[in-house]
């Protein structure tokens, strides 16, 4: 009998070896700062991954954290997948964000501000500022920062004031009598959210186009001046992070958008989970400032350098020093297949096109749907949105359809974390010119992306309505189109058009699921032809015919997937993973996971990409989706994953999306059993990089 056959998988409880989540993820972020320390990455993109990793563990404190302190909270002690408490795994989680956060400043401090330093970056302290400096930052101080100061001395009828969610702020140590003779050892200087928090120096000023200052240094340099007559004994810059996932009774409400407008005031005020304040901040300041925010010692984060390293992605956005940053590229447009140019309805008709992001652009899904909103012939547009920016071409073009009286009907899911208020503002804008919006389905976020078009056209007993749809391993989102990899799928394929639309009639109608031609979907059956085919694979080795899975994904964390992973790989399957960031499954387990590899790929673009090949005898069938294989994915969202039909194609994700991957031995890091992982490096080998030989296929030089 299979070793599969008894196996009964269950989404919740693991019975299986498996890593910590939140472990993975600072491991991923460890991996990220490596960049940052890479010599061979261009300066100013050294600095960029350093505020990714800042960034990136902002959200973990936000999400990861704040949940880990919720249950501890709850009274929880139940262990998780990876056999800890929440407390245990708090603990383990705090030592490795310590150590990740210390280095990260080291890097800063003793790597990257000296080399910029020495290509003309400079950010000058205010105690090394020259005369002229010193004379300007006075003047920019009194002009641009001063009138919109509000000091608050801190007493009974100044209380602690209300701390925004990472925002930047001042804690001062006062001795000394105010003009009413008012004694008050604390003061709090909030830093504006309007003004800047690193400054560029004027060229006459600073000697060069490259000088900066930091918010901090100019409020510490007239810090005295707030509080005339006093003595200010320190002066200590500080950030509270806070509980930010949002929290919406999806069994009372009753209107899900104004249950999310709601909501979202509140987030920038939730529980406060984590203290960052000044290396230099003296003890009595920590110990009040922990009381106010209920926090603890364990919570406390000294940092050698600005709170907030993200903001200095505005120094990198600003410098105009392409010598210091990645060669611009300019992404490959795909030709029209059987002639040069030609209607972009007339192209799909005859034959699937195939989109590579980054290295291809994103112009022909743009050009899809302004098509379809120029087109006369055009009644209908269908579309999902799930991030798609705060400044969109593409949701501007939606608008336009509807004011033209099209059909535009608009799933915008309003759970999007962080790109709630963005949705919420565009789902106004789209109902305001008679776009029907709908929210998807409570409990489920909708993180499927796909368009539908609506098409008449003449035909053979007259004119019919012909369908055209896109879909995408991405969102929708002109920007990172150009910095995530993702493919995405023009097809009029009859059945994957039906299908489409039969997942469109799920979110905005009501009733039972139909049976899917060719498109797997999630929460119904998404989980069940994965399993199915992982097994199939098994089942194939078992017989003694060769077998093989290539999976490249975000995250691996399910564990029924993972449990038949495991028995795959007992049973003969050669599985090759490709997981960016956190991968749950254990590698390499003598007996348990013998033929499994694991690899993740970090570079100059995000790898978004979800592909899933199994052999099958051959076939080689091949899958894009939206999904990674984590439990949400396939259990509380709306998802999609389809096959890639034409064999041509097929090829050419194997070849473009997978290959170079696997062949990587510059940004791809290996995995062991206990989830480290070591960078390979060339060596004697030839040296092999996935997204420079794709930039190089399909991009052409800037």
């Amino acid at each position: 009998m299979s070793v599969m056959s008894t196996r009964r998988h269950t989404s919740h409880v693991a019975r299986v070896p498996l890593l910590n989540r939140e472990l993975g993820i600072l491991a991923f972020n460890r991996r990220v700062l490596a960049q940052a320390a890479d010599e061979s990455v261009p300066l100013l993109e050294r600095l960029r991954f350093l505020t990714i990793v800042s960034s990136n563990l902002d959200e973990f404190f936000e999400i990861r954290v704040a949940g880990l302190k919720e249950q501890i909270k709850l009274g929880i002690t139940d262990p998780g997948p990876e056999g800890m408490t929440p407390r245990e795994v708090f603990a383990v989680v705090t030592t490795e964000a310590r150590a990740l956060i210390a280095e990260k400043y080291r890097l800063l401090n003793e790597v990257l501000l000296p080399g910029l330093a020495a290509a003309g970056i400079r950010f000058t302290h205010h105690a090394d500022w020259t005369a002229a400096q010193q004379a300007w930052a006075r003047d920019y101080y009194l002009r641009e920062v001063l009138p919109l100061l509000t000091p608050i001395g801190l007493d009974p009828a100044h209380p602690f004031p209300r701390v925004f969610n990472k925002s930047l702020n001042v804690i001062v140590e006062l001795e000394g009598r105010d003009a009413f003779g008012r004694v008050s050892r604390v003061a709090i200087v909030q830093a504006p959210r309007v003004l800047p928090r690193v400054i560029r120096m004027p060229e006459v000023v600073g000697g060069g186009d490259g000088q900066f200052v930091f918010l901090t240094s100019l409020l510490h340099a007239h810090i005295e001046e707030l509080f005339a007559g006093m003595t200010v004994r320190g002066c200590y810059q500080f950030r509270v992070t806070r509980n930010s996932d949002l929290f919406v009774d999806e069994e009372e409400i009753k209107n899900l958008r104004i249950a999310l407008q709601g909501e979202l005031l509140q987030r920038h005020f939730g529980d406060a989970v984590r203290l960052e304040v000044a290396s230099d901040c003296s003890p009595p300041m920590v110990d009040f400032l922990l009381q106010q925010f209920a926090l603890t010692a364990g919570d406390l984060y000294r940092v050698d350098g600005p709170v907030n390293l993200y903001r200095l992605r505005e120094v990198i956005d600003a410098m105009d020093r392409p010598e210091l940053k990645y060669p611009p590229f300019v992404p490959g447009m795909p030709a029209a297949p059987g002639r040069g140019e030609g209607d972009l309805f007339e192209t799909l008709a005859r034959q699937d096109v195939l989109l590579h992001h980054p290295y291809q652009s994103f112009t022909p899904v743009l050009d899809f749907i302004r098509a379809s909103a120029l087109d006369p012939r055009v009644v209908a547009i269908k579309q999902t949105v799930y991030r798609t920016g705060a400044d969109s071409e593409l949701m501007q073009v939606l608008i336009d359809a509807a004011r033209a009286g099209k059909e535009v009907t608009v799933v915008v899911e309003l759970m999007a974390r962080f790109d709630e208020e963005a949705n919420l503002n565009w789902a106004a804008r789209l109902e305001e010119v008679g776009a029907h919006v709908v929210y998807g389905v409570v409990g489920h976020k909708t993180h499927a992306k796909m368009a539908l078009i609506v098409r008449r056209e003449a035909g053979p007993a007259g004119s019919l309505l012909r369908r055209y749809v896109h879909l995408g391993t991405g969102n929708y989102h002109s920007a990172t189109a150009r910095l995530y990899t993702d493919f995405g799928l023009l097809t009029a394929n009859e059945d994957m058009c039906r299908d489409v639309n039969e997942v469109f009639k799920q979110l905005t109608g009501l009733g039972r699921a139909s049976r899917l031609r060719h498109v797997w979907q999630s929460p119904f059956t998404l989980h069940k032809r994965i399993v199915e085919a992982i097994r199939r694979e098994a089942r194939i080795a078992g017989e003694g015919r060769p077998a093989r899975i290539v999976a490249k994904m975000n995250a691996l964390l399910e564990p029924a997937i993972i449990e038949e992973l495991y028995a795959a790989s007992q049973a003969g399957v050669a599985i090759d993973l490709i997981v960016r960031a956190v991968c749950a499954l254990k590698p390499g387990v003598p007996g348990l996971s013998d033929n499994i590899r694991v690899r993740s790929v970090v570079g100059r673009f995000l790898e978004h990409t979800r592909i899933f090949q199994f052999h099958n005898d051959g076939a080689d069938d091949v899958w894009l989706s939206s999904a990674d294989w984590m439990d949400r994915n396939f259990f509380r969202r709306i998802e999609l994953c389809f096959p890639v039909l034409d064999e041509g194609l097929r090829r050419r994700v194997i070849r473009e999306g997978l290959r170079p991957y696997l062949e990587d031995n510059c940004q791809a890091w290996v995995m062991d059993a206990s989830g480290a992982f070591e960078r390979l490096q060339p060596r004697r080998a030839r040296r092999r990089s996935a997204q420079d030989e794709l930039l190089a296929l399909l991009a052409s030089a800037g």
